[in-house]
């Protein structure tokens, strides 16, 4: 039988894309500040039109994006919660029902990034309140690893070079924190 072990801390991980993400994130920052506590990354302007034409109905053309760290470590069990807060304000900056702009919360630890989301898929797991996750890049052999169902913009080297950049912080931090 195995031993049951503690579960390591892991970091919140955000990717927030919007049309005019510039504009959209020094409104948002705040927000996601009081929640989540300080941001201490924050990525280049990552190209997400490109890769889906899926939201440009509600959210408008020229979409971009940005991921985002937060400074605290949670743990993987909030997600959920952190899910849910997040389409609330999702829903606070929306007009007319249509959202102005999206975030997708999600956390990297060592050996994964994980991402939530309110759809259920066959490479999803439930974690409660009507939230699932998936494992969406692998660490392996010194760099992260899509999957088959990985979304494309995560496959790209500029994405996973910026979650290579937030992994490596998380490393500092995790020393820190399990001193």
């Amino acid at each position: 039988m195995g031993q049951v072990k503690r579960t390591e801390m892991v970091n919140l991980v955000m990717f927030i894309f919007s049309s005019y993400i510039d504009y959209r994130f020094t409104e948002i920052e705040p927000i996601l500040e009081k929640e989540f506590g300080a941001i201490d990354y924050l990525s280049c302007t990552l190209d997400f039109d490109k890769y889906t034409y899926f939201y440009n109905e509600e959210m408008g053309h020229k979409l971009q994006g940005k991921l985002v760290s937060f400074e605290p470590l949670i743990h993987p069990s909030e997600l959920a919660e952190i899910k849910l807060k997040t389409n609330e304000i999702e829903r606070g900056f929306s007009i007319e029902g249509k959202r102005k702009i999206n975030i997708d919360p999600g956390y990297i630890h060592h050996a994964q990034f994980v991402l939530a989301s309110t759809k259920h898929w066959a490479n999803r797991i439930y974690i409660g309140r009507g939230i699932n996750a998936e494992v969406t890049l692998m660490f392996l052999n010194g760099a992260f690893r899509p999957l088959e169902y990985t979304y494309p913009n995560y496959k790209d080297k500029e994405y996973i070079d910026e979650l290579t950049k937030i992994r490596e912080l998380y490393l500092k931090k995790r020393k820190e924190y399990y001193r």
